[in-house]
């Protein structure tokens, strides 16, 4: 199986970027599917997850009100919406889905934000 990401790229403060993760030889439904990211020199940190059999999803607080997470059955997708992009969030951002023994990791897209 593999995780594949797409989007991301460098936007202006106060701008939207979506990041999506699509997933091929597994389906993402009976997954848990997190968001993470990491800046230079700080650790991972997971951003936001969601469990589309378990109908639950997280936010950290510190995107709380301006990163969704949604899934597409259809596409075997995940898309991060993100807005209101401010100085603190440019860094790596990377997917993940887990089942049992299962781990998937996507391979990293960059965020860049633009004063």
């Amino acid at each position: 199986g593999q995780l594949v990401e797409s989007g991301g790229g460098m936007v202006q403060a106060g701008g939207s970027l979506r990041l999506s993760c699509a997933a091929s030889g597994y389906n993402l439904d009976n997954y848990y599917i997190g968001c993470f990211r990491q800046a230079p020199g700080k650790e991972r940190e997971i951003v936001t997850c969601i469990s589309k059999s378990e109908d639950s999803a997280y936010s950290a607080d510190s995107v709380k009100g301006r990163f969704t997470i949604s899934s597409n059955t259809a596409n075997n997708t995940v898309t991060l919406h993100m807005s209101s992009l401010n100085p603190a969030d440019p860094c790596v951002y990377v997917c993940n889905a887990a089942r049992l023994i299962f781990i998937y990791w996507g391979q990293g897209t960059q965020v860049t934000v633009s004063s």
